[in-house]
């Protein structure tokens, strides 16, 4: 029912090196990812353009279909490569991607029949750490890239979207850390700190 897909594609140029790569406490910060994620999905996807480098991980490795077109085409990777109907899609930068969060949308998408299931946060939108119906969203998001939109919500007028609220969200992620993202060295070790103290 579900593909798991982590999105490793980014240029990581505040980072200096490839974020999903970087050592979090003790092991790399995609190897966490995994880890939090596990038996969510009935199948995982990472997508990336250096495959090399991940093959440690002996999960399947996607590269980009459409390189350089930025979150919207790695979205698109992940809908073409899922091989199930729904599909979760996180960025690399997370390291307190949430999986009762998502599995909660995915329960949402299923007992609305909606094209996808967004939370909210207080910056507002998170589309990448969310869930999409493919078949009704790879052709919007197709349609987007065709017309030269690359912002990764750029179809989102044309879809059925159940939204979470921050409330709601935080009915599943008390702790209000699921998009922490990390783009800095200072920002990794930021949230080594925060997952010390929290016991994450």
């Amino acid at each position: 029912m579900l593909t798991v897909v982590i999105q490793a594609g980014g240029s990581s140029t505040r980072m200096g090196q490839d974020k999903a790569l970087m050592p979090f406490l003790g092991k790399p910060l995609i190897q966490r990812l995994i880890e939090r994620l596990a038996g969510l999905g009935d199948e995982l996807l990472i997508t990336t353009n250096h495959p090399e480098s991940f093959s440690f991980l002996g999960v399947p490795l996607i590269p980009d279909l459409l390189p350089g077109y930025g979150a919207l085409g790695g979205l698109y990777t992940a809908l073409s490569s899922a091989s199930q109907p729904l599909v979760a899609v996180l960025a690399c930068d997370l390291p307190f991607a949430n999986a009762t969060l998502l599995a909660a949308l995915r329960d949402r998408l299923i007992e609305t029949g909606s094209d996808l299931a967004v939370p909210r946060s207080a910056q507002g939108l998170e589309p990448l750490h969310a869930v999409y119906r493919r078949e009704t969203c790879l052709p919007l998001v197709k349609a987007s890239l065709d017309a030269s939109l690359h912002r990764v919500d750029s179809w989102f007028t044309q879809a059925r979207i159940e939204f979470f609220s921050v409330a709601e969200v935080q009915k599943y992620d008390p702790k209000q850390m699921a998009f922490y993202n990390v783009n800095t060295p200072q920002d990794l070790k930021d949230a080594e700190r925060k997952a010390q103290e929290l016991k994450e």
